[in-house]
């Protein structure tokens, strides 16, 4: 019965926004395992005291950054070699064009950088240990109270009048 503890945050739309687990405003960040879900404010899962990100994909993450990091660093690399060789063997009308192409390409970086960095929260997470227990609670009570209507509906349950004689 019990349920997992890694819950993937997806968003839906403004207009399909639902109240949010805790503190009842307006939410469109949905926490989700494959059987239940939780509806969050968006900071509140991203929050220390809720949920937390799994370590290993932040590690995993963090991973991806640097590679990427280091590929720039490496293509930077390059084209300063290639400028410098280009710079030796053409004019001053060439180098100036070159430059000009350069900032075009740092600005186009800089752009994509900025627009990727907002995708790139963390999206699964660890609900803290109360939070899940809470969870779990919620859904053992409500089993419970399945179990006691499908009980009060079976007319076994209550005692009979005694027949027989003295």
């Amino acid at each position: 019965m019990s349920i997992q503890n890694i819950w993937h945050l997806r968003r839906v739309a403004d207009t399909a926004a639902k109240a949010c687990y805790i503190c009842y405003k307006p939410s469109s960040s949905v926490l989700i395992t494959p059987d239940n879900r939780i509806q969050a404010v968006a900071a509140k899962a991203k929050d220390e005291a809720m949920a937390r990100e799994i370590e290993k994909v932040k590690k995993e993450y963090e991973e991806k950054q640097q590679r990427k990091k280091n590929k720039d660093a490496e293509k930077e690399k390059e084209k300063k070699n290639d400028d410098n060789k280009d710079k030796e063997k053409d004019d001053k009308s060439a180098t100036k064009k070159g430059d000009e192409e350069d900032k075009k390409m740092q600005k186009e970086r800089d752009d994509k950088k900025s627009t990727t960095s907002s995708d790139d929260s963390p999206r699964v997470f660890a609900l803290h240990k109360n939070f899940y227990q809470m969870r779990i609670d919620r859904m053992r009570n409500a089993e419970m109270a399945r179990r006691n209507r499908q009980r009060l509906q079976d007319p076994s349950l209550f005692p009979s009048v005694p027949t027989g004689g003295l």
